[in-house]
């Protein structure tokens, strides 16, 4: 019985480093191919990174990626390949300016703060990308949504509930809070991939939240991975989270369980 006990735990433990090394790949087909574009808001240059797979012919749905708090780093650029790999045209947005990126948890904030003062910013720098994608002659302008990661999420939220052009959005381990439920704006169908054992994200967030989806009866779902933290989809949170004493670290499973998840709401979102 012991035997075959450890047998199984051994081939779970295969199956899902194997599912994860296939999610996580950081190397793409030859066939994706990638550009740095170059916009503005609010008289502040941005560039972002855009990915496609060149053997797709033809206008094809479009995928913003919103990064962490970090900035447009290589984490965002590996969902945005991966995205283009399913056939999406992905673009990793630049919150920041200029590619900027935090080194510490303290930069970090900085950058931060004036989205969680200012809604209104948070919407107008996402506008500026999508008005960007938009341009691109592969985009299907009628299909756009977006995903973002912790800082991201909040991002992608709160743009979608305050009426950007937006078909659905993702948040992944996301802040919850900001701008309130209207059923007037809020056009965008969403899905949060939240973890149980997240200690920024607070239950009473989790519950104003629902609350609120359901008082203007909006289109989402609410996934919850158990024993997942903040971050829980990137490789490097168990890392970062010693080197900054912070109670996030990487979840193999919850990573897996969530992007699946976004798959299919992305394949029905976009379903003709």
């Amino acid at each position: 019985m012991k035997t075959k006990l450890l047998l199984k735990i051994t081939l779970f433990s295969f199956v899902i480093l194997t599912l994860t090394a296939m999610v996580q790949s950081k190397t793409p087909p030859s066939s994706i191919k990638e550009e740095v574009v170059s916009y503005n808001s609010d008289g502040l240059t941005l560039k972002g990174f855009v990915a496609y797979d060149e053997n797709i012919k033809g206008k094809r749905p479009v995928i913003l990626v919103v990064h962490e708090w970090w900035g447009l780093n290589d984490y965002s650029k590996m969902r945005a390949r991966q995205l283009a790999a399913l056939g999406y045209l992905a673009m990793a947005v630049d919150m920041f300016g200029d590619g900027r990126t935090a080194a510490n948890p303290k930069e970090a904030q900085a950058f931060t703060i004036p989205y969680y003062k200012d809604l209104q910013l948070v919407k107008s720098r996402l506008d500026a990308a999508i008005n960007k994608i938009k341009e691109n002659p592969l985009a299907d302008t009628r299909k756009i949504a977006a995903i973002g990661y912790c800082f991201g999420g909040f991002v992608v939220l709160n743009a979608a509930k305050l009426g950007s052009d937006l078909k659905g959005v993702v948040s992944f381990h996301g802040g919850l809070v900001g701008a309130p439920a209207d059923k007037k704006l809020l056009k965008a169908k969403i899905l949060v991939c939240h973890g149980g054992a997240d200690k920024f994200v607070t239950g009473e967030d989790v519950s104003v939240f629902k609350r609120e989806m359901d008082s203007i009866h909006a289109d989402y779902q609410f996934k919850t991975y158990a024993n997942a933290t903040h971050a829980f989809t990137n490789p490097d949170a168990t890392k970062i989270g010693k080197e900054f004493n912070l109670p996030i670290e990487y979840n193999a499973k919850a990573d897996v369980d969530s992007w699946n998840d976004m798959k299919a709401f992305l394949t029905k979102l976009f379903k003709k």
